[in-house]
């Protein structure tokens, strides 16, 4: 068996009949980032993640059903009324939708490194539900959503 050049060889014991052999291999370490090192930070700074925050606790919300949050085209989960949903996602553009199984809201928004994006989801009732709901015992409620920062 041929050595590979500086390479170190080193023998163990796994089992009492087996013998196991590894190659270290010398490693070329890349150079510590100096604090004035403009390009190397720019690079950092553009490779931190950025969140979206979808919340849904509007005093003028309903507080009833559901509210289904996707985010570029997959869902992050149902939202009722109090709770918050939260992703990490990459700079650049995005887009929201926000539906109750009956009316369907989508959002085209960008993000920039390291923002944090807010929305505010309000599940509410217009002006035919109260009456709709009094004669046939449902009504539609309506889905508006907004962003916070």
């Amino acid at each position: 068996m041929r050595r590979r050049p500086h390479a170190r060889r080193i023998i163990w014991r796994c089992c009492r009949s087996w013998r196991c052999d590894l190659a270290v291999l010398d490693v070329v370490l890349e150079r510590e980032p100096r604090l004035d090192d403009v390009e190397y930070w720019a690079r950092l700074y553009e490779k931190q993640p950025a969140s979206v925050m979808v919340a849904r606790k509007d005093p003028s919300d309903c507080q009833q059903r559901q509210l289904v949050i996707s985010l570029d085209g997959k869902k992050l989960g149902e939202l009722l009324f109090g709770y918050a949903i939260a992703r990490d996602v990459a700079p650049g553009q995005h887009t929201l939708r926000v539906h109750n199984t009956l009316v369907w809201k989508t959002l085209t928004f960008d993000v920039k490194p390291g923002e944090q994006v807010r929305f505010e989801a309000i599940n509410r009732m217009g002006l035919m539900t109260v009456p709709l709901m009094w004669l046939l015992g449902v009504g539609p409620l309506y889905v508006t959503v907004r962003r916070v920062a």
